[in-house]
């Protein structure tokens, strides 16, 4: 597994080695600034970073964990050094008095995520790298129907998965379609805003809660006076928030959002899961009018040592609109499985696929699989 490491002693007095700052200070076993940390997380393509008090900094690799064992634990002294680096002396009180910290920063190569917490040997944080650079729908290889998603003019789009599946970046791409493609009004409201997005053929307003609003609904409720042509909410958090989404899905606005959930089918339980027995018939009826689809993907580590998005797709087809209506989800799963020319696919299906092309190994299919059972299978021939 890659670390970087300290460079080794000269074989000769002759021989220069020339290291770089982070190695130099990496052999004096000092702890670097914060910049350098997250410099080289990007550097070395990490997602994550991961600094705590009476720990050793740690990255997350293509979702794995790496230990920078070469540099020494990190004290309190340390901790609070590097806060200083990317909060406001009044943000770091507000972390000592509440005990939770969300923000973001930015440099220069890119924007960091910060969320910072209170545990048990002391305070902690994790930084998510956000590149500046969008990528493409066609540089992250997702299907061809991501862009008929996105030139709808209005409905319900949902992009769900754990977290740190990708979602974000699928989002920023299908925005960065729309906003080079189609002459629109986008306003997102994030909480924090993670990648920005210049107004290009679409005028793109970004909001982030607790600096440039107060609260996430009153936010979302502002925007329908906006005079918004898309809507994407960095997260669908409540009851609250998904009726004021599905109405500006209802009045003519492409809405865009989140849900932490594993599948296209358990998306639609858990948005329904939020009303009681009586409303959700109501709801159901109000969903099959609005959505457009529903995609629920992950990430796998592929053979050349990068990660790759797989998915669960569902269009919403007029037979998807009558099993919704009729709470009939087991048939929706059913139908994914067979209707690939509508764009729909299965996360079985897509891992399949991957394999098939020789991006993923047999192992990595049946590890990432819903359904392993049903992917071994497949594997062998049997589906």
């Amino acid at each position: 597994m890659r670390r970087p490491t300290a460079p080794e002693e000269p074989t000769s007095k002759t021989e220069q080695v020339v290291a770089t700052p982070l190695e130099a200070v990496a052999a004096g076993n000092k702890l670097p600034t914060l910049g350098t940390l997250v410099r080289l997380a990007f550097d070395e393509g990490y997602s994550d970073l991961h600094l705590g008090v009476g720990e050793y900094p740690r990255m997350r690799d293509r979702g794995e964990i790496v230990t920078l064992d070469n540099y020494p634990q990190i004290d309190e002294i340390n901790f609070y050094r590097w806060l200083r680096e990317v909060l406001a002396e009044d943000q770091i009180q507000r972390f000592k008095k509440e005990l939770e910290f969300d923000g973001a920063t930015q440099y220069d190569f890119a924007r960091v995520r910060i969320n910072v917490f209170d545990t048990l040997r002391g305070p902690a944080m994790v930084m998510r790298i956000i590149p500046l650079k969008i990528l493409t729908m066609e540089q992250l290889r997702l299907p061809a129907v991501f862009k008929d998603i996105s030139d709808v003019h209005k409905g319900l789009v949902l992009v769900t998965g754990p977290t740190g599946s990708g979602k974000s970046t699928t989002m920023a791409a299908m925005v960065d379609y729309i906003n080079r493609e189609h002459a629109k009004h986008i306003i997102t409201i994030e909480d924090p805003i993670e990648f920005i997005h210049q107004s290009r053929k679409s005028l793109v307003k970004q909001r982030e809660v607790g600096i440039h609003t107060h609260e996430f609904d009153r936010a979302l409720k502002a925007a329908l006076r906006e005079d918004p042509d898309i809507i994407l909410i960095g997260e669908m958090r409540d009851r609250q928030t998904v009726n004021t989404a599905l109405k500006a899905a209802q009045t003519g606005h492409l809405v865009m959002g989140t849900l932490h959930t594993n599948s296209a089918v358990k998306s639609l339980e858990r948005i329904l899961n939020l009303y009681s027995a009586e409303e959700q018939t109501s709801m159901r009826i109000a969903l099959a009018e609005s959505l457009v689809a529903i995609v629920s993907q992950g990430l796998c580590r592929t053979t050349d040592g990068k990660r790759a998005a797989f998915h669960d797709i569902m269009i919403n087809t007029e037979t998807v609109k009558d099993y919704i209506r009729d709470a009939k989800y087991d048939e929706i799963s059913a139908l994914m499985e067979d209707n690939e020319f509508d764009g729909m696919i299965t996360k079985n299906k897509s891992l399949f696929n991957f394999y098939q092309e020789g991006r993923i190994t047999e192992e990595t299919a049946l590890e990432m699989s819903p359904t392993p059972n049903e992917m071994a299978m497949m594997l062998r021939g049997r589906i």
